[in-house]
C-alpha cells in the first residue's frame, strides 16, 4: 500500500509540511494551483512565494517569540529556515531575504526530493478518503472556500490585507536619505545600515497626513466590511485612528541620526528595506495600503527622498480568509467532521510567514506519523509552537477568534518567576530556556 500524503497549497505551510513529510518517508503530491489559477498577490509559480513583506521578523531567540519559533523550527531540520539563512540579507536584528532566491530554492529543493510530486490544479471540494492537509493560505480559492463553508456549517471569515509598495534603489534620493539601522543594532556594519531612512519636519509630516487622508481609496464590493489585522493595518487607517499614530509606529523617528545632518531631529522617519540580494529594490516598511495607484505615487512622493521615485510594485489589497479554528479543528488539527483532513498556515488563523511555516512543519509531521502507524503527540504546550497550536486549536475564544503571531502572552506563566522578580527580560530567557528543553526533548522522543 503506497503511503502517500496530499497537501493543497505551496505556500509557507504546504511546502514546510511536504519538506517534513518527505523526509519521514512518505510519499507526498503538493497541489498548487498556480500558475492555471492566478490570484492577486503573486507574480510567479514559485512555491512559499513572499508577497507582502520579505522578512521573517526578529531572529532574537531568547527575547523574542517569534525569534524562538525561528529556533525551534531550525531544531527540527525546517527547510523554510534553511532557505531564509542561506538568502539572508542585512536587516539589522531581523531576519529578511531575496524573497526571489528564497522561493526559487525552496521549489528547486522540493522538485529534487523522490517522493515529492509537485501537481499544478485547483482542488475545490474536501475529499472524504486518504490523508489531506489543506494549507491554502490567506488566499484560497472561492470555489473551495465555498466547500469550506459548506462542510463547516458556519460564515466563512475573513479579514483584509493590505501590501507594501517597493520603490527601485537608483531612484531615492540619497543626498537626503542615509542608511542606518535604528539604534544601530547589528553584529556587522551591513546589519548596522540595513534600512534606508527618509527624514520629516512638522510641517512636511502635516502636509503628508493631510495628503493621506484625501487621498482616492479601494471601495469595498457591497456587503463586504473591514475588519484588518492590527498587525498589518493600512498606513491610512493607522492616520484615521490620529494624527500621530504613525508618529509612534512605522515612522517612528527614535533611535536613528541623520547622517547628513546629525544636529536636527526628525519629526517623523520612513523606513525602507532593502528587497533582493542585489540591493536594487526597497520595501517602504509598515506602508501597507488600500490607496488606488494614482494616489500612492503621488503621496509617496510627498516622502523626503522620494520625490522622484519609481515603484517596481505598489501597494494593494486583499482578501484574507480564515478559518473559526478552536470550533472545527482538534488538537491534531484535524477537522473535527472529517479526521482525514488537517489545516494549516494561515488559513487556520495564525497570522505571518514563520507562524504558518511552524503550523505546515507540526502538520506534516503529524500527517506523516499517523500514515507510517505512529502517532505522535502534539508539540508540547510551553514550547512556542505548543503555545500557538494550543491557542488556534482550543485555547482561544472562538465567539472573538482572530488572527494571532506567536508571542509570550499565549505561553503558561514560568513557575521560577512567580513571586519572584519579573522583569521582562528575565522573563522572556525563562520562557525560551523552558521551550528549547521541552522541544528538544520532543523532538528525541519522535526518533
Amino acid at each position: 500500500m503506497v503511503k502517500e500524503l496530499h497537501i493543497v497549497g505551496g505556500g509557507m505551510a504546504g511546502a514546510e509540511a511536504a519538506w517534513q513529510a518527505a523526509n519521514m518517508g512518505v510519499n507526498v503530491v503538493i497541489h498548487e494551483m498556480r500558475p492555471n489559477v492566478e490570484t492577486f498577490a503573486h507574480s510567479t509559480a514559485n512555491l512559499a512565494e513572499m508577497v507582502c513583506s520579505n522578512s521573517f521578523r526578529s531572529d532574537d531567540d531568547e527575547q523574542n517569540a517569534v525569534g524562538l519559533l525561528h529556533w525551534e523550527m531550525r531544531a527540527a531540520n525546517g527547510l523554510i529556515m534553511a532557505m531564509a539563512d542561506k538568502h539572508r540579507l542585512p536587516a539589522g536584528g531581523a531576519l529578511a531575504v531575496d524573497r526571489n532566491l528564497f522561493a526559487k530554492n525552496v521549489t528547486e529543493t522540493l522538485r529534487s526530493m523522490p517522493n515529492v510530486h509537485i501537481e499544478a490544479g485547483e482542488i475545490t471540494e474536501l475529499p472524504n478518503k486518504g490523508t489531506w492537509i489543506f494549507a491554502t493560505g490567506p488566499l484560497t480559492s472561492m470555489k473551495l472556500g465555498e466547500a469550506i463553508q459548506a462542510e463547516t456549517g458556519t460564515k466563512r471569515l475573513a479579514f483584509f490585507d493590505a501590501i507594501a509598495p517597493i520603490a527601485y534603489a537608483d531612484s531615492i534620493n540619497m543626498d537626503v536619505a542615509w542608511m542606518q539601522s535604528r539604534y544601530d543594532k547589528g553584529e556587522t556594519e551591513a546589519e548596522q545600515k540595513a534600512y534606508l531612512n527618509c527624514p520629516m519636519n512638522r510641517d512636511q509630516y502635516e502636509a503628508f497626513i493631510d495628503a493621506l487622508l484625501a487621498a482616492e481609496k479601494t471601495e469595498f464590493r457591497d456587503g463586504e466590511t473591514a475588519g484588518y489585522f492590527d498587525g498589518c493595518l493600512p498606513i491610512e487607517v493607522m492616520a484615521e485612528r490620529g494624527r500621530e499614530t504613525l508618529r509612534h509606529g512605522p515612522m517612528k523617528p527614535v533611535g536613528l541620526t541623520n547622517a547628513h545632518n546629525p544636529n536636527e531631529k526628525a519629526h517623523a522617519v520612513v523606513q525602507l528595506r532593502c528587497d533582493n540580494s542585489l540591493g536594487t529594490l526597497y520595501n517602504i516598511v509598515g506602508f501597507q495600503t488600500k490607496m488606488k495607484y494614482g494616489a500612492q505615487t503621488e503621496v509617496f512622493r510627498m516622502i523626503p527622498g522620494l520625490e522622484d521615485a519609481s515603484f517596481a510594485r505598489l501597494g494593494g489589497i486583499h482578501r484574507n480568509t480564515f478559518i473559526n479554528s478552536p470550533s472545527l479543528l482538534d488538537d491534531q488539527m484535524r477537522l473535527k467532521t472529517k479526521p482525514n483532513i488537517r489545516f494549516s498556515g494561515q488559513i487556520t488563523g495564525v497570522e505571518g510567514y514563520v507562524e504558518s511555516a511552524a503550523m505546515g512543519l507540526l502538520a506534516g509531521r503529524l500527517a506523516a506519523a499517523e500514515i507510517l502507524g505512529r502517532p505522535m503527540d502534539t508539540a508540547p504546550l510551553n514550547t512556542a509552537m505548543g503555545a500557538l497550536v494550543h491557542h488556534i486549536t482550543g485555547g482561544a475564544e472562538a465567539k472573538t477568534f482572530q488572527p494571532m503571531n506567536v508571542n509570550f502572552g499565549l505561553f503558561q506563566p514560568v513557575d521560577s518567576l512567580k513571586g519572584g522578580r519579573r522583569g521582562r527580560k528575565n522573563r522572556y530567557k525563562a520562557y525560551t530556556d523552558r521551550a528549547k528543553t521541552d522541544w528538544h526533548s520532543w523532538l528525541v522522543g519522535q526518533r
